[in-house]
């Protein structure tokens, strides 16, 4: 097989790879508006909870550290 035959054969392969992904995606279920609506709100209401919980952690944690090892007057770090 010559270069002009392989460009020919990877344009055609190529072609057909599109041709393939826009069939897939007519076959794709897409949510629906109150779907992707109710998905966000979702979302975004568990980031928010993990971040408060992660920052109430990291305050308790640092509380915690501060009654357990107080730091001694006279020292610099």
């Amino acid at each position: 097989m010559n270069e002009q035959q392989k460009k020919a054969a990877q344009s055609l392969a190529g072609g057909d790879f599109i041709r393939s992904v826009i069939a897939e995606l007519r076959r794709v279920t897409w949510p629906t508006r109150d779907e992707w609506i109710s998905a966000t709100i979702l979302t975004v209401a568990l980031v928010v909870s993990i971040g408060l919980y992660t920052f109430v952690l990291d305050q308790l944690f640092g509380w915690l550290f501060t009654v357990i090892h107080p730091a001694t007057p006279g020292l610099t770090q």
